[in-house]
């Protein structure tokens, strides 16, 4: 597109930002886990990386309650507007989409299966049900350059594609995509992540809905 100034690529975040409602949380919040609580607010204060804590929290729920913890996500977790035309945006224009989520594959790959995104374009933590609890697996791990301890790695990722080659575009809302927005071109926030972006000055444009975000892409990424 000679709109940017490098082919343009697209990392999208999942919970609340693809879906209305962040998934983990409602989770955690619906089904209560004894001991839960404190593990949060390890997380919101930096105390536990993310890693560590959605093990913890995950690993509070048995096996057992899989199918009734993904019923109630798909059942509660909506869609974002405009999710399916920005999609279509980006097969009109060949613009690389790629899923950067922090949730968990036995209810991601549910959530998007009606998108057709392709599974190689989704990038998400695994789960095994084998044991009495849930136990959370780490296939996109950081990397040397990064000691966050994310679980899925967004900046690891996100370096696949480098600067000089690709201009990159992050979409988010929250704690897990603040290391990737430095690492971005532009991103388009939504609540924590544009608080995160005005503090630290990074260039930025909020959005409630993907329409928002398809409107400045038609435009360069240019806020109007």
């Amino acid at each position: 597109m000679t709109l940017f100034p490098r082919p343009p690529v697209l990392f999208c975040d999942f919970d609340g930002t693809i879906t209305l409602s962040d998934n983990i949380v409602a989770i955690m919040q619906k089904f209560e886990p004894p001991g839960v609580k404190p593990i949060i607010d390890d997380i919101v204060s930096g105390t536990k990386s993310i890693r560590q804590g959605v093990g913890e929290m995950f690993a509070l729920l048995p096996s057992s309650k899989k199918e009734e913890i993904r019923s109630f996500v798909l059942e509660t977790a909506g869609i974002r507007p405009g999710f399916p035309e920005l999609l279509a945006w980006c097969k009109e224009h060949d613009v690389p989409f790629y899923v950067t989520s922090g949730g968990i594959d036995f209810f991601v790959y549910p959530l998007l299966e009606p998108f057709g995104i392709p599974a190689d374009h989704i990038y998400c933590n695994g789960s095994s049900f084998e044991g009495d609890n849930i136990e959370i697996l780490w296939p996109h791990a950081c990397d040397d350059e990064c000691a966050n301890d994310c679980g899925m790695c967004k900046t690891t990722v996100i370096r696949r594609f480098p600067r000089d080659e690709y201009y990159r575009i992050l979409i988010g809302d929250s704690i897990t995509d603040f290391a990737g927005a430095k690492l971005a071109d532009l991103v388009f926030s939504r609540s924590h992540l544009t608080e995160k972006c005005r503090e630290l000055g990074l260039p930025h444009i909020a959005f409630e809905t993907f329409h928002d975000i398809i409107r400045h892409l038609d435009q360069g990424g240019l806020s109007s």
